[in-house]
């Protein structure tokens, strides 16, 4: 695996090698909440002769489909929006049916597979060989299937995930404007706002909000950040992202402890980063839950 800075898509093709068998990326990052030019990173896998495959898990279908910027196949983690109340687990690929797999890079779809009976994929379905692959033998072989209680849980979920994600970009880009203005936070990042490097490209990708993800820092740092992770009563303390429920996390002391500091900082983890994933209850609550929370630290500290 070769990582590269998404910001340029001239990278991705720059790093391509003999044996690049994808191009992957997140289109809404997490927790950099980095918005990438989709269409750019598309060519340089076209120009590779190469899938281009997008992580729209944070995002969702209701803000965005990758598929119409150029993405080959597109996956989603179904336990974050699209399920929505943090009460199952599941997972899904999406293939666009777009790319060539006949293009000489890729023999498992156009020699019989001996896990299959001697089926040749390209040639007996097509646009269709990936992800008949997939479910034929990656399903059968790893035994990732779903069961029906998740899937019924699931379901119920994609039927308000429209209005859900409006309100969760609603509600988080509301509240990154009032972080921008306390004196406790030393910055805020979050797409949809005009301050955010990504603005641009979020007016471009995601003109019909950014999600519900946010990510700050505070005066004080670490320990102020873990404070006030520890210290709210409506954000519940939880690693997870995409609940109706508003949640709160300090990663440097919890997801990303094990990392050292370098690390953490190459994943867009600070020490003094704290991340919210903003839910849908009233944002007077949310905000008054969060000054409580404030008022744990020392603000004469400096950042």
């Amino acid at each position: 695996t070769t990582f590269v800075d998404p910001s340029d898509p001239s990278n991705f093709g720059k790093a391509v090698k003999e044996n690049t068998r994808a191009i992957f990326v997140e289109s809404l990052g997490n927790p950099k909440l980095d918005v990438l030019d989709l269409k750019a990173i598309s060519a340089e896998a076209k120009a590779a002769k190469i899938p281009f495959i997008v992580d729209n898990t944070v995002a969702t279908p209701a803000l965005l489909n990758p598929i119409e910027h150029g993405a080959n196949i597109v996956i989603h983690s179904l336990t974050k929006y699209i399920n929505g109340n943090g009460t199952a687990l599941g997972g899904v690929v999406i293939d666009a049916g777009t790319f060539d797999w006949a293009n000489g890079k890729f023999p498992e779809f156009t020699e019989p597979s001996p896990g299959y009976h001697g089926l040749v994929y390209h040639d007996a379905l097509g646009p269709a060989a990936f992800i008949a692959k997939v479910r034929i033998e990656g399903l059968r072989d790893h035994g990732a299937c779903l069961s029906p209680f998740n899937a019924f849980q699931i379901i119920q979920g994609l039927e308000t995930l429209e209005v859900r994600m409006q309100k969760h970009s609603e509600n988080a880009l509301e509240l990154a404007e009032w972080l921008e203005n306390r004196d406790e936070v030393t910055w805020v990042n979050y797409p949809g706002l005009k301050s955010s490097k990504y603005f641009a490209e979020a007016e471009a990708y995601l003109p019909k909000g950014q999600s519900g993800l946010i990510t700050f820092g505070v005066k004080g740092g670490y320990d102020s950040a873990k404070k006030i992770a520890d210290g709210t009563q409506i954000f519940s303390l939880l690693a997870n992202i995409g609940d109706t429920k508003s949640l709160i996390i300090h990663p440097a002391s919890t997801t990303h402890q094990q990392l050292d500091e370098a690390a953490q900082e190459s994943t867009g983890v600070t020490k003094d980063l704290i991340r919210l994933s903003v839910g849908l209850e009233n944002l007077d609550d949310l905000k008054a839950d969060l000054e409580q929370a404030f008022t744990t630290i020392d603000k004469s500290v400096p950042a």
